[in-house]
């Protein structure tokens, strides 16, 4: 579904093997939050999408718990950024800012997506869903 999903609204992208359920199992175990059903429907179809730039529309989730751990534990962000605990993060605009799903309470309860902007430190509601971020950022309906 997802797949041909994204082909549908865009071009150019390529995708990887399925996540397997250990790595899908990563996020609970090193992120303490389960995946939202529709992330993890996609990873269960590509371990993430890459346009032929090696540039990805959806980290994988190696990236995901890579850059997530990296944002919520160095340091020096302490200082100057709002804790980043209430985050997922899965993409990137390419410019520094991020895309994720809000954490409450420990859990992802909604499907809305919130940017991260780098500059300001503002987290700001952009999309519905994942397949609305899709397709917005492939029609520039959505830009940060």
């Amino acid at each position: 579904m997802w797949r041909n999903y994204i082909q549908s609204v865009t071009s150019g992208y390529q995708f990887k093997e399925p996540a397997t359920k250990s790595e899908i199992g990563q996020i609970k175990e090193k992120l303490q939050v389960d995946l939202p059903a529709e992330l993890r429907e996609l990873f269960n179809e590509t371990n993430g999408v890459f346009d032929e730039y090696h540039c990805p529309l959806i980290w994988s989730i190696d990236q995901i718990v890579k850059d997530n751990l990296f944002f919520r534990n160095f340091a020096d962000y302490k200082d100057i950024f709002m804790p980043f605990d209430h985050l997922l993060f899965f993409s990137d605009a390419g410019n520094g800012d991020l895309f994720g799903y809000r954490i409450l309470n420990g859990s992802i309860q909604t499907e809305d997506i919130f940017v991260w902007d780098h500059e300001s430190d503002s987290r700001k509601w952009i999309a519905s869903s994942l397949k609305d971020l899709i397709e917005g950022w492939a029609n520039d309906r959505i830009s940060v």
